[in-house]
Order: structure tokens, then C-alpha cells, then sequence
């Protein structure tokens, strides 16, 4: 059985393209399943086990199978998008064995995001964890994969400074609000969502201590628990479109499907505020603003890709960071690497054990047989243990006569390794 991941990120496919391929936390179990199903009737009888992550900043499918199970995973994906095979094969990656291991353990310690040593990753992928068990898509071999993961996270986030000089999103967006606005203190801020992502986002906008902080949610208790915790207040999400225009910035991560601010609406909201200028970041993927909006007089959109610039910067101390975890990461690459040629192996050993255990109950019934019609018990014991032997070597003294040059060479050396060596112990 083999291990591997398919997926596409930031780093290999644009927003527009990502977009068709993000999964709302409420569809995973359904879609995983459908893709097990699709991957169990391509090879039936053997195993397919299938995780789905999807996040703002990509979506991978993990596969402990046959190896040809990618073709039809990626076939998959490209359903799923709309998309032609050849249209999506161009921005996917795929990662196999210890590289899917390494791929793993580098996402969920937050060495792949877009944001260097994020955290909000781990807590995603654990989700992702925990749908593919509700959905009964996970065996031994991605379930080992996966706690490898986490522990292979918490020990860089322990061990190194990976997370102590990244700039966050949210930090990102507060940042180009103060370049648009002399004052952050005399803007009004909605917040469309409350998710994690706007917590973090609302939570840096307020420390600005802005005019005003209000929370639209499609569940208005959640949007009323953040807006206390931040000192806010709640407006329906009906009613945004209405007061779309007496806020000086927007922030939105929603799991909508469609856009939930139109171009539209964007036009009557700057003619309401007579030209003054807009902030808006669009930090969900599917895009909660319409790309066109960006294109108005007076909008200043921002997508999550757009935040890109801001976020990638380094510093010595960083790369020092990265450094470290990239051993740690190597380490943990190494020991599932090890785990999994176990794991190959195990069939070979179960026939193994079922073939001694055949021979041993024969040469058990012929002692037992022995001793029935009267036979000596060392009699049978010695009867025993010759079948046994005999049933053995045989095979083993065949395959040596029969071969060769190189190949006889390496049989005895094998033979020797496990029998003649042992016994002088």
C-alpha cells in the first residue's frame, strides 16, 4: 500500500481556480465518501482509505492505496471544478510516500502556508482528521500518518520560533487600512462572518480602538458573543446590503458559496457615501466580493492572495527557525518512512505465520496419531520435529539448488544470516 497526496495551494494555483475546488466544513463527509466509493470500485477488494482538507488556501485529498488511485483522485478533483483533466493537472502537486509524509507534516507545522509559521492550520487539519473518521474513510495508514503529523507540529512549535515573527492576516489588513486611513479610530468596521478568521481580524481592528465594530452573522448568537467579547455590536446579515454604505471597511470570511457583495450593491453604497473611499478584504475562498468590486473608483478590494506580499517576509532569526523545524520534520519523515515499509511487509508475515501454523497442526495430528496407536511418546516427539523441519528447509534447499550465480550468492547469504548465525547465540 502506498501513501500519497494530491492537491493544489497558493503557491500553485490562483484564487479563481481555488475557489472551484474549496469544500464547506459541512460537505467534507459526504464528498469523502463519494471519493472512497470511486476509489473502492476502481480496485475492489483492496483498500482505499481518502482524507479531504480544504482551507482559504488549499485543498488536498490524502490516499493510502494503490499508486494508480491518484490518476482517478485528480479525475475527481476536475469533476468536482468543472475543469478538464489537463486544465487542472497544470497548477496540482502530487507527493508520494515519505514526500506526502514531509508534505504533511510541513502544512500542519505551518512551513507551507502562506503565512510562515501560522497556527490556524493545525486546528483546520485536525477538522479535516475528524470528519474523515465521522465519515469512516480513515485506516491505519492515513490515521497513522495524520497523528504523526500533529506530533511532528507541536514539537516545532515547541522547539523553535517558527510562529514568534510571522505577520498574521489579520495583521496584514490592519496594516493597509492605515495606509488608506490617516485614523484608524474614526473608521467603522464590518465584520461579515465569525469564524476564527474574523475573530483574529476583529481582534486586531479593535485593539485600534475604531469608531465602531459591528458583526454580521448568518447565526446571529455567535455574532452577538463576539461583538460582547470585542466591545461591539450585531447587524443581521440581511440587512448589510441597506447599510453597506456607512462603513469606511469591510472584512469578510464566510463559507458562502456565491458572493454575498455584488458589484451592484458596492456602486449604490459609494454613490450613498459620495465618493469617500472604501476599504474591503475578502479573506474567503469562494470570494465573498465579487472580483469586479475591485474595479470601482473609491473600493479598495484585497483577497487573501493579495495579502500575500505584506505576509511573506523574512527575517534571520525566522529562517533560523525554519531551519530547526525542517530537521524536526526530517526526523518525524524518516521514522513514518520506516513505519510504512513495515507496514508493506505485513502481509508477507500473516502468510508466513498461517503457513507454520498449517505445518505445525500436521506434524501435531501425526504425533497425535502415533501416540493413539500405542507409539512412545519420544517416538512422536521425534516425529514431530522432523516433519517440521522437514516441511521448513525443503522449500528453502530447493530454491538453493535451483539457483544461480548472483541470485545462489545472496540465497546463502541470506540462509546463513538467519539460520547459522542465530544459532551461535
Amino acid at each position: 500500500m502506498s501513501v500519497f497526496t494530491l492537491g493544489l495551494n497558493h503557491a500553485s494555483a490562483p484564487l479563481s481556480l481555488r475557489e472551484k475546488l474549496a469544500f464547506s466544513p459541512d460537505q467534507l463527509v459526504a464528498h469523502v465518501q463519494t471519493l472512497q466509493k470511486r476509489l473502492q470500485s476502481a480496485l475492489p477488494g483492496a483498500p482505499a482509505e481518502a482524507a479531504l482538507l480544504s482551507t482559504c488556501n488549499r485543498t488536498e485529498v490524502y490516499v493510502a492505496g494503490a499508486a494508480e488511485l491518484s490518476h482517478l483522485t485528480l479525475n475527481w478533483m476536475a469533476e468536482h471544478a468543472g475543469l478538464a483533466h489537463e486544465q487542472l493537472v497544470a497548477h496540482t502537486y502530487l507527493h508520494a510516500d515519505g514526500e506526502a509524509a514531509r508534505h504533511a507534516f510541513r502544512v500542519a507545522s505551518g512551513l507551507n502556508s502562506m503565512v510562515l509559521g501560522e497556527t490556524q492550520i493545525l486546528g483546520q487539519f485536525k477538522q479535516a482528521v475528524r470528519e474523515a473518521d465521522a465519515a469512516g474513510t480513515l485506516g491505519a495508514t492515513l490515521h497513522q500518518l495524520f497523528q504523526r503529523s500533529f506530533q511532528v507540529a507541536k514539537e516545532v512549535r515547541t522547539s523553535t520560533e517558527i510562529g514568534a515573527h510571522s505577520i498574521s492576516m489579520a495583521a496584514a489588513a490592519v496594516r493597509l487600512a492605515g495606509q488608506l486611513f490617516e485614523d484608524l479610530r474614526q473608521i467603522k468596521v464590518l465584520f461579515i462572518g465569525a469564524g476564527e478568521m474574523i475573530q483574529l481580524a476583529a481582534t486586531h481592528f479593535a485593539a485600534q480602538h475604531p469608531a465602531s465594530l459591528v458583526i454580521a452573522n448568518r447565526t446571529a448568537s455567535r455574532a452577538e458573543h463576539l461583538a460582547h467579547n470585542l466591545g461591539g455590536r450585531t447587524l443581521p446579515l440581511s440587512e448589510v446590503e441597506d447599510h453597506l454604505h456607512l462603513f469606511d471597511a469591510v472584512i469578510s470570511c464566510t463559507g458562502s458559496p456565491l458572493p454575498l457583495i455584488l458589484r451592484p450593491m458596492m456602486e449604490r453604497a459609494l454613490k450613498a457615501r459620495r465618493r469617500r473611499p472604501m476599504f474591503l478584504v475578502d479573506l474567503a475562498v469562494p470570494r465573498d466580493i465579487e472580483a469586479s468590486v475591485g474595479e470601482l473608483d473609491d473600493a479598495y478590494l484585497y483577497s487573501v492572495d493579495d495579502l500575500a506580499a505584506l505576509v511573506q517576509t523574512a527575517s534571520d532569526k525566522r529562517q533560523a527557525a525554519v531551519a530547526q523545524a525542517e530537521a524536526i520534520v526530517d526526523h518525524g519523515v524518516q521514522a513514518f518512512a520506516q513505519w510504512l515499509s513495515q507496514r508493506h511487509s505485513v502481509p508477507l508475515i500473516q502468510a508466513l505465520q498461517h503457513q507454520m501454523e498449517d505445518w505445525r497442526q500436521q506434524a501435531l495430528a501425526k504425533a497425535r496419531r502415533q501416540l493413539h496407536r500405542g507409539d512412545s511418546p519420544e517416538a512422536a516427539l521425534d516425529s514431530f520435529a522432523h516433519q517440521f523441519s522437514h516441511k521448513l528447509m525443503h522449500g528453502l534447499l530447493v530454491e538453493l539448488h535451483t539457483a544461480q550465480g548472483e541470485d545462489r550468492a545472496q540465497l546463502e547469504r541470506l540462509l546463513q544470516r538467519l539460520f547459522l548465525r542465530s544459532s551461535e547465540r
